[in-house]
């Protein structure tokens, strides 16, 4: 009497792409299916901007998603505060908190990476400039297996403290009120320092910030561009 040896088991997994170009998400999906068939199958789900992924993410009826590939900027949607990659990776974390999540971004900033790093942890992090088919694959398999996976970039920029920029809390608190408008003088009601002191630092940022002669909203602008402020 002979005995069959019992098929082996497929592990499946749910997966949700979201990037506003469709040629991207594409090649995502050939490397996914082709991450050992014989072992795995996929549902892939996909979402072209913050709105519709907020839509896939919060629907009752959507599958729990065991990975999620996000790009980092992406067309905001504005009515949920969902601007970015980021902000979709939290509202994953809050409906799904076991997903695993893989951001993709063309930011090489040092401030930057380290800030999405503090503030989300993904399990992945690749700069898109060092995205290849082989390391796409590579880094899902890492992911797979329950390891965290940086790229090339990230970890050179992880590794150098050259680029690391350090501001204080009140720093912080005069970047955020010029951001929203407020002037300089008026920034004395909400921080306990001087109008002196409050145009020295500004005048510290600028050169930090490399933009001396620029405008207080330049100095917004590229605080937000490097990672300092939100």
């Amino acid at each position: 009497m002979t005995t069959e040896s019992a098929a082996p088991t497929t592990i499946k997994s749910n997966i949700l792409i979201v990037d506003d170009h469709p040629f991207i998400i594409q090649g995502y999906k050939n490397a996914i299916t082709r991450y050992n068939p014989s072992e795995h199958e996929f549902f892939i789900a996909e979402a072209k901007d913050c709105e519709s992924a907020y839509h896939v993410i919060t629907n009752p009826d959507s599958v729990v998603f065991d990975i999620a590939f996000l790009d980092i900027s992406m067309p905001p949607y504005e009515d949920k505060g969902i601007y970015s990659g980021e902000d979709l990776a939290k509202l994953i974390l809050e409906f799904m908190p076991n997903c695993k999540i893989i951001l993709l971004t063309m930011f090489t900033e040092f401030l930057k990476i380290k800030t999405i790093i503090k503030n989300i942890n993904p399990n992945g992090l690749v700069i898109k400039n060092d995205l290849t088919f082989d390391e796409l694959l590579f880094a899902f398999d890492k992911v797979m297996k329950n390891e965290t996976y940086y790229s090339e970039s990230v970890i050179k920029m992880l590794e150098s403290q050259e680029h690391s920029i350090e501001i204080d809390l009140f720093d912080k608190q005069i970047l955020f009120h010029l951001s929203k408008g407020t002037k300089s003088k008026d920034i004395t009601q909400f921080i306990p320092i001087s109008l002196n002191a409050i145009e020295v630092r500004k005048l510290k940022l600028k050169e930090l910030l490399k933009v001396i002669d620029g405008s207080d909203i330049e100095l917004v602008r590229e605080a937000r561009n490097i990672g300092l402020l939100f």
